[in-house]
Order: structure tokens, then sequence, then C-alpha cells
């Protein structure tokens, strides 16, 4: 395709029975802590030495603001336990990082309402004095409800399909133009979640932004800080139609998974797309080195959810790099097709949609033997809203028939190039609206509605 160059959370399940707190266990998610004017649960200096401090500070993607929700209660971030300073229960003691030990004042669970509880002291999660400021401590605290008490944290994953708040991504790029800002479409959607459009090489094996700009620091960090400070996040896609592939640009699959590592390790993330194009599409010894790094990225980042998005002919897609996947023992999150650029106007999009969806998960079904309802929920769809580049017309109406297909077959993936095209035309640079009679996101109101 021609794309342009660049919760109510548990910690644990409680129940308030004769006032006591009770948990129930949760399996283990990661991500960052959200509170008090949006901003960060930290570890100061990302230091992970016993006795750190932990505050609030601006998100910024870094791992001293990824937690990971233990099954046994604890908060765990850069290898050690949130924990009450003394093992105190007085309000006023200091929150800080030390090594998990299994103690009280390492247990943590977390309401309907948002409080994080430490059920030792039967306290709260609190920032000193309700400042917002960055380095502003946390501590304990009687729970009264206050702002400086809610927190979002990253709800459990129950190792199924996505949940329709990740399943739903639209792609964003930075890339040029007048991006739309991410926290006007959720506000005005519910949509949360982002693919960030597109990590290349600057001619090695070496992740950039549009294979120029860096990683982090610059307008692609701010957009990742936005997006999380509305209690989403996001899921940078790899390559695209044009630029430097990362996939051609590095010689090995030890290469390129160290490269897909680089930017995993960055925002500390829950997804990654591979957005195969191109040579990385139909070069046997791409599709190869892609598929072997990709087993290493899963089995050194477990939970990690990876999409593969390929192009298609109305009747399904080329079935060379799924059938190379599956005889390489890799599974994937989701096998999602762009189901467009067939060539021809006035053809009823929605309906090749689901005719091209049910060729992938007959080829889903032959390489790895899937039931239907597998293949399914392996599957996803990746459209374009709008004029496309064979001057197709996807319609908002089209969207609604791709999205009761996905609701009847509880796909794993439902999104679309582009947040930036979800706009009326006004004049602005090329592809930066959908061509088509519409008001401002229109299209990502229809996904919007999936429930998986």
């Amino acid at each position: 395709m021609a794309r342009p160059l660049p919760a109510a959370v548990s910690l644990a399940a409680l129940s308030l029975a004769t006032g006591l707190l009770t948990a129930a266990p949760a399996q283990a998610a990661t991500g960052t802590i959200t509170g008090l004017a949006g901003k960060c649960l930290d570890v100061a200096g990302a230091s992970s030495a016993d006795g750190t401090a932990v505050q609030l500070y601006d998100c910024n993607g870094t791992a001293a603001q990824q937690w990971t929700v233990g099954s046994d209660g604890t908060l765990r971030a850069l290898g050690k336990c949130l924990d009450v300073t003394g093992n105190a229960t007085t309000d006023g003691t200091k929150a800080q990082l030390w090594s998990c030990s299994g103690g009280a004042n390492q247990k943590w669970t977390a309401t309907a309402a948002h409080d994080i509880v430490n059920p030792q002291a039967n306290k709260c999660l609190d920032v000193t004095d309700n400042s917002s400021a960055n380095g502003a401590r946390a501590q304990i605290w009687t729970c009264g409800g206050g702002a400086n008490q809610k927190w979002n944290a990253p709800a459990a994953d129950s190792g199924t399909t996505p949940s329709a708040p990740m399943a739903v991504a639209p792609y964003l790029y930075n890339g040029w133009g007048s991006p739309p800002n991410p926290s006007t479409i959720t506000q005005a959607t519910g949509v949360k979640w982002f693919t960030l459009a597109f990590v290349l090489s600057n001619g090695y094996c070496n992740p950039q932004w549009d294979g120029s700009r860096p990683l982090t620091g610059g307008v692609d960090q701010q957009t990742v800080n936005t997006v999380r400070a509305n209690d989403g996040d996001v899921i940078p896609s790899f390559g695209g139609y044009s630029g430097n592939k990362l996939e051609s640009s590095c010689s090995s699959a030890g290469e390129l998974a160290g490269a897909y590592q680089k930017v995993i390790n960055a925002y500390g993330l829950k997804a990654i797309d591979i957005d195969i194009e191109a040579d990385a599409y139909s070069n046997p010894t791409v599709q190869q080195r892609t598929v072997d790094a990709l087993k290493t990225v899963k089995a050194n980042n477990p939970g990690l959810k990876v999409y593969i998005t390929i192009g298609t002919g109305q009747s399904g897609p080329d079935t060379s790099l799924i059938n190379r996947a599956a005889s390489s023992g890799l599974t994937v999150d989701a096998w999602a097709i762009m189901p467009f650029d067939f060539g021809g106007a006035g053809q009823n999009m929605g309906n090749l949609t689901t005719q091209a969806a049910e060729g992938l998960k007959n080829a889903l079904k032959n390489a790895y033997r899937y039931s239907d309802d597998q293949a399914y929920r392996d599957m996803g769809i990746s459209s374009m809203n709008g004029i496309t580049d064979n001057n197709e017309t996807v319609t908002v109406s089209d969207f609604r028939t791709i999205l009761a297909y996905a609701q009847q077959h509880h796909l794993a993936r439902l999104t679309f190039w582009s947040a930036n095209r979800d706009r009326p035309c006004t004049g602005g640079p090329a592809d930066s609206c959908s061509g088509v009679s519409q008001s401002a996101w229109d299209y990502t109101r229809v996904f919007a509605a999936y429930t998986g």
C-alpha cells in the first residue's frame, strides 16, 4: 500500500465484606500507573537501589515508570517492590523502592474507585500535600477519596484475545503535516490506543522514527506521553510502504531482534506491529529473518503482543509468510490484512473486506491447523478510511460492515490507516483527510464500538 514515508483496574479483585479487604489473584500485567494531573508513579532517578524515593513525575516512557502488577499483590519496577518504609502504618509514611521480601508492607490492592490500598495499614497510596509538582513523594494516608489518591494501574491480562481497547488502535503518523492530537480523538470517541507509525532504519540496523527522528525525546515521545496520560498506550509499527526497513538493513535475525528490543525497552511496550510491505513481504531471506527475530522477541518479552500486518488480494493474502511462520514455530497475536488498493472505483469495500478476511481465515487454518474460531481470534483487519491510493472509497457504512464482521468473529485487531485522515478535507497536505464528506473522527467512532 502507498503509505507515506515518513478501567476499573485490579492488582487483585477486592471484596468488601465485614469491613475487610480480601484480595483475589490476578495475573501479571505491566505498564504505567498514572495519578494526579495525569502524571506517572516514578522511581526517582531510575535508580534500583534500596530506599529510592517513589514520586510523581511527568510520564516519559522510561523503565522507571513501568510497574508490573504481580499475582502476589506486589507492584514492581526495576526488579524491586513498592514498599512502605519501615513497615509502618502511620499517615505520612513514605513509599520507596526495596528488594522484594514478601512482607505485608509490599502488598497492594486496588478498588473499583481507583484507590491503591496497603491492606496491612488499611491506607491509600497518596501524593504528599496534594502536589502535582514533579518529585512530589508518594506516601500512605487514610483513604479520603481525594484526587491525590486516585490511580490508573495496568489491568491484569487474562491471556486471551486482547481487550477491545488494545484491539482498536488507529494508526497515527507524526512524519509531516498537522497530526491530530490524540487527546482530542480520545475525548471525542473514547479510543485510547494508537498504532504509532513508523519505525524504520537510519540506513543501518538502528531503529528511528521514519529512519531519522530519535526514539525518545522528540515529537513521537510527546505523543506517547500524551496517550499514556489519557490512560491509553501506543503500539509502535515497524515498516510501512516507504523508507529503509530494519528487516532489510539488519544483517541477521539476532541483529533485527536487537533493533526491535531497543524500541520495546525505550517505551516499556505491551505490543508491537510489524507492517510488512515491499521486499520485507516478498523476499524469502528477509521473511525468514523477520520470523526468526520475532521468535526471539517473543521469548524475551513474555506477554508482549505481536501483530503482523500484511497486504491482501480480494480472495485473501499471499500465504508465503504465514506458512513460513507456521513451519518455523512462530505464533503471533494477530495476522492483520490491509483490504484495499484492490484497484478500481465503485466497489463495495465493506463486502470485499470480509471476503478477503475469509481468505485470511482459511490461510491460518491451513498453516496452523486452527479451527474456524481459533483462526478468527488470531486475525485482524487494518482498513483505510476514505479515498484509497487506487481511488476506491471506503465509507463509514463500510466500517460498520467491518465492525459487524469483527464482532461476530471476535477478531484480535481492528484498526485503520489513519487517524490523520479521519477528518474532512480543508486544503491541508495530502493524506491528512479522508477525501469524503464526514465529520471529524466519524470512522474512529464506528470502531470504538468494538467489544472484542
